[in-house]
């Protein structure tokens, strides 16, 4: 693999993990919606898909006629499909560096204070009063949890309001780091230095390659 496309392949991704460990290695639990975690892989994914689909279907005639303009065509493509994907997803809120039994006893408060008519069965809850039905699912490996909605009508709105009070909510739970976030801080440098070595031993050679791959 050419060193440009090891730095364009590798470099969203680094960071992408960086900012994954940090946020699990933190003491307090982070709320995101469905909609921002999945952007945020999106674009931790992008130089992989950068130089895999995109490279091995670009149109050769466009790149001829519109040169490097041609990436932004792309990349702008890119985002609207992931933008598409998320706005079409059934609402749900990610919450990392918590487990299923935390989440669940400060989910339950909130819930009797947001909705009094509030029906729980198992990790399921509906919210009548407010529009939203959702269960919780876990991922005890990574000490993550999602609230997945359950059923096609939601109230958005309610939704937004669930995800705020949470996380206000959740401000005064105090958890230990994950351990889970040392190997992702540690996979993180390693590419980083990767990365880094290729630059500094190599930086006419990956800035000529990097031309050659955008047809500048």
């Amino acid at each position: 693999m050419a060193a440009a496309h090891l730095c364009i392949a590798l470099g969203p991704l680094t960071v992408y993990l960086m900012l994954m460990g940090l946020i699990n290695g933190s003491r307090q639990p982070f709320v995101t919606s469905g909609a921002r975690d999945t952007f945020s892989l999106a674009l931790g994914i992008s130089g992989l898909v950068m130089v895999g689909p995109l490279r091995l279907f670009v149109p050769e005639q466009a790149l001829t006629t519109f040169g490097g303009w041609t990436w932004s065509l792309l990349v702008a493509f890119y985002i609207l499909c992931v933008l598409l994907i998320g706005m079409t997803s059934k609402p749900r809120l990610v919450i990392y560096n918590i487990t299923a039994a935390q989440l669940k006893t400060t989910l339950g408060m909130l819930v009797a204070e947001m909705d009094k008519t509030a029906k729980w069965a198992g990790d399921s809850v509906e919210l009548p009063q407010l529009g939203i039905q959702f269960s919780i699912e876990s991922k005890n490996t990574m000490r993550s949890c999602q609230i997945v909605a359950v059923g096609h009508t939601q109230n958005l709105g309610s939704w937004t309001r669930l995800r705020v009070e949470l996380a206000s909510r959740l401000k005064k739970v105090k958890v230990p780091p994950n351990p889970y976030a040392l190997s992702l801080i540690g996979f993180a440098l390693v590419l980083g230095t990767l990365i880094a070595f290729q630059i500094l031993q190599n930086p006419q050679i990956v800035m000529d390659d990097l031309k050659n791959f955008l047809r500048l």
